[in-house]
């Protein structure tokens, strides 16, 4: 009889009961898709990080120690994949004759390789002309020689005479920061530069040149063994680089000294790991706002109907039922609203992973998969608890049945107001926010010399604060304004609904605890909304901005040291098809006192927008102006902000720098003067630089030889120009397109594609904008169907009832489109300032998607429009109906 009664009450509900589970299932969803995206990240970010290392160990044989024993030590190793052995020799300098002049290199190193060495590491070798086998030349190496195939090079040999060999190639060696590395440096040590000078040789032809070497100097000659692993790692790059860098020295503890191991792969996924804990940070930032909005909007929901649950269960009290049967049932009812909220979002979730990330999985691996579906099948669970269960247990303990069926009773005051709880939280963001300014918004903490690295959590308390403060001082300033505006809000309302206008006025001051809720939670949403889409667009204009500013242009074109490639060379780069613009920029090598620094010089009328340059670049004005300084004073100079400091510069001081000159290829002494600070320029290194105006640096020095080329293609074509110019160019320049670039660069999260966790948050955050609204305002309104049953007998009309429901739908929209903004767009400041660590550069300032925002306005207002014109439906009804039907 009491499951009957129970069961009946469900059915006279469906819409509500319908919304609650929509409430959990959302919430489920969001959770389980972004988890999937953050599982899915680690994996790309582990498997770019993989993809990217060619040599993933260099095993280097310790003097006075027999390489073999290195082979031994790998022979039983299952990880291990496949090896090569390279012997190593540095030769006292190399010589060519080519078109009747002879050039002459300094030191530089000869490698030993096995013909099937190219194939066992895929990425070492990019051949360029000639053959792929025999003698070759480093691309570098063959521009300072002049020498092509068919020239004989001496190599040259410390106290032994230099041995001639024809050169059968010309090689790129992509990987030479990794391949040329000091094995065993020590941790933090400055990595040492690629030599410019290399040679390839077969191993058959090394020995021949240099075992005669090894027996007088020895300590010019290195063997190494480079080791390819298997690669079966797990998907995140912190358990992977914990894997590797394990199985790496459990294999120099076998060596016992014979050999240390260069762990490329290990350090590459290092680096890796702070990207995957900044991915775990924008799950946090990002994800969890939404999930817990989405449970109070449930909440709301489920409470919308408490009066109603209260009558219900004063009615079954009265047929018999105890406590614990009360209980009983409301836990039934919670745990059917979390089954199918749970299996309703784990299924949504799936259809999001498949559309954003082309795969109905919810991780990278099945565990990953099951432990996030089942994560928030479970938060689900608790939500269905907290605003189902919870509150029916606690009006079944504490209610009686006479005060169970009480409709109207006196609100008790708010404690949060009175203690300005939300003043508190306001202020506490500002003081979070200034301490963890202090550190630079270090967020992902490695300190150097120890292998973990943490998540400095404390951060995240500004963005929630804040988030929470704001919501609370919406409530404040709506409560309050409903209260004390009372005759205003007659008149106002009596202009359109005539004498009866004083009623609803009155109706809506004593229904402004709902209607603050409602603009409330409104508020939130539109703020989850505006600083998700704010923080997205900012962060994929910057990521653009981070790939052009590693690359430098569309397409970028890099002169070999010594090339004497002039301005007007770029006209024939501008004759590729697809090409809008070529920029030539001057590279060169200047003494700062004591320091070596690059020096860049540029053409100021174009730079900029061929650079696509940013005022964050620059410090002390905008880029435009700065770099304009360059052509009102043509030995101007911008420094780095080091240099200023380290040299105690001001404006205008002249500071003499040492160029190398064109004629005579002696240092000389040039003046600049000092105008101004540059923090990045494209392809320049990030620590100290120069920027200088071309046309002096070409008049001061007498060569106006370029050292780049930066080519715009409008961004279309990129790989099909970069293709062409390869072609063009030959062996004589590099070529590097964005569309690598982008996807290379490690710089934080910009290696990773975010358009899949883009879509998953602005589509749900649509979703909550015009629930939290439209959802909230329909339901306090269908909660007050005696008001309309009462009006109506008071004969009131239809127009009148429509300007009751279309006054509170402007208020309520209003506040929460109004307060919202302002709430999202104080979040995002916050959010982009906190994850500092994300960019690089920092944005010059937020990118605004309009047309996010605007649609996002547009779909609250046409919810809450429908919302309202099906209230207003419903209050038409004939007031005895109406009466029945509660």
């Amino acid at each position: 009889m009491l499951t009957t009664l129970w069961v009946k009450s469900l059915t006279r509900r469906p819409g509500l009961l319908a919304a609650t589970v929509g409430g959990v299932a959302l919430s489920v969803a969001l959770l389980a898709s972004i988890g999937g995206f953050l599982s899915t990240s680690k994996a790309t970010m582990t498997e770019r990080s993989i993809s990217r290392v060619a040599v993933d160990w260099q095993i280097e044989s310790q003097h006075g120690s027999d390489p073999r024993l290195i082979l031994e030590a790998l022979a039983d190793d299952p990880a291990i994949v496949a090896h090569e052995t390279v012997t190593i020799a540095d030769t006292s300098g190399l010589a060519a004759t080519s078109g009747g002049t002879s050039q002459v290199t300094g030191r530089g190193v000869v490698l030993g390789l096995a013909d099937s060495y190219g194939a066992t590491f895929p990425g070492t070798l990019r051949d360029l002309v000639g053959a792929k086998s025999g003698v070759l030349l480093a691309q570098q190496t063959a521009a300072n020689l002049r020498a092509s195939v068919g020239d004989t090079v001496e190599i040259g040999r410390a106290g032994l005479s230099a041995v001639p060999v024809r050169v059968d190639g010309i090689v790129d060696l992509p990987q030479a920061d990794s391949l040329f590395q000091t094995v065993g440096a020590p941790v933090g040590a400055q990595p040492q530069a690629p030599p410019d000078n290399v040679v390839l040789l077969s191993a058959s032809t090394w020995h021949q040149i240099f075992d005669p070497l090894a027996a007088t100097r020895p300590d010019l000659i290195h063997t190494q063994v480079h080791v390819r692993l298997d690669h079966h790692v797990p998907t995140d790059p912190s358990a992977a680089y914990v894997s590797i860098t394990g199985h790496a020295r459990n294999v120099e503890v076998r060596l016992a000294g014979a050999g240390l191991v260069g762990d490329n792969l290990g350090a590459t996924l290092g680096s890796a790991r702070s990207d995957a804990l900044y991915a775990q940070v924008l799950f946090l930032f990002l994800g969890l706002p939404g999930a817990v909005l989405a449970g109070l909007l449930t909440s709301v929901i489920a409470s919308s109907a408490s009066s109603r649950r209260r009558r219900e269960q004063a009615l079954m009290r009265t047929r018999g039922a105890t406590v614990a049967t009360l209980v009983r049932l409301a836990s039934i009812e919670a745990s059917l609203v979390a089954v199918l909220g749970g299996v309703i979002g784990v299924g949504v979730a799936s259809l999001t992973s498949r559309v954003a990330f082309h795969s109905w999985s919810l991780g990278a691996t099945p565990r990953a998969s099951i432990v996030w579906a089942g994560g928030a099948v479970a938060i689900g669970a608790l939500i269905s608890a907290l605003v189902i269960a919870r509150p029916a247990r606690r009006d079944a303990r504490e209610l009686t049945v006479v005060s169970s069926r009480r409709t109207i009773g006196v609100a008790s005051p708010t404690r949060w107001r009175r203690y300005g709880l939300d003043l508190i939280l306001i202020g506490g963001a500002g003081l979070v926010f200034w301490i963890t300014g202090q550190n630079g918004y270090a967020l992902v903490l490695a300190p150097e010399g120890v292998s973990t690295i943490s998540v400095s959590y404390w951060a995240f308390a500004g963005p929630a604060m804040l988030w929470s403060g704001l919501g609370l001082l919406t409530w404040r300033i709506v409560e309050s304004s409903l209260r004390r505006c009372g005759p205003w809000l007659s008149r106002l309302i009596r202009a359109r609904t005539g004498p009866i206008g004083d009623a609803i006025a009155s109706s809506i001051q004593q229904q402004r605890r709902t209607m603050a809720r409602a603009a409330t939670l409104g508020a939130l949403a539109v703020a989850f909304a505006v600083s998700t889409a704010i923080f997205n667009s900012t962060y994929r204009h910057q990521a653009e901005v981070d790939a052009v500013l590693s690359n430098g242009a569309d397409v970028t074109v890099t002169e070999s040291p010594g090339s004497t490639a002039r301005p007007a060379d770029a006209t024939a780069i501008a004759q590729i098809h697809g090409v809008r613009h070529v920029e030539p920029i001057q590279h060169r090598f200047a003494y700062v006192g004591a320091d070596l620094q690059d020096l860049y010089g540029v053409v100021p009328g174009s730079i900029v927008a061929a650079g696509r340059l940013q005022d964050a670049y620059v410090q002390g004005g905008p880029v435009r102006q700065l770099v304009g300084l360059l052509s009102e004073r043509p030995d101007g100079v911008l420094v780095s902000a080091e240099t200023v400091k380290d040299f105690q510069l001001r404006p205008g001081d002249l500071v003499n720098l040492r160029l190398q000159d064109g004629r005579t290829k002696a240092f000389t002494t040039i003046p600049f003067h000092y105008i101004g600070v540059a923090k990045e320029f494209p392809t320049a290194p990030h620590d100290s630089f120069l920027i200088a105006n071309a046309s002096y640096v070409a008049r001061m020095t007498g060569s106006d030889a370029v050292g780049a080329f930066l080519v715009d293609t409008g961004g279309k074509n990129i790989t099909e120009v970069a293709g062409s110019a390869r072609r063009l160019l030959g062996a004589h320049a590099a070529v590097d397109d964005l569309a690598s670039s982008r996807q290379i660069v490690g710089s934080s999260l910009t290696a990773v594609d975010l358009s899949g966790l883009t879509r998953i948050e602005l589509s749900d955050a649509l979703a909550l904008a015009a629930a939290a609204t439209a959802l909230t305002l329909w339901l306090g309104l269908a909660e007050r169907r005696r008001s309309f049953a009462i009006l109506r007998a008071l004969g009131a009309t239809p127009r009148q009832l429509r300007g009751f429901v279309w006054a509170e739908m402007v208020l309520v929209v209003t506040s929460a489109l109004s307060f919202g903004a302002l709430t999202g767009y104080a979040l995002s400041e916050l959010l982009v300032r906190v994850l500092t660590g994300v960019f690089d550069p920092p944005p010059a300032g937020l990118s605004i998607p309009v047309a996010y925002l605007a649609a996002t306005a547009f779909v609250i207002i046409a919810a809450t429009s429908i919302a309202s014109q099906l209230t207003v439906r419903d209050a038409r009804r004939a007031p005895i109906a109406s009466i029945r039907a509660l």
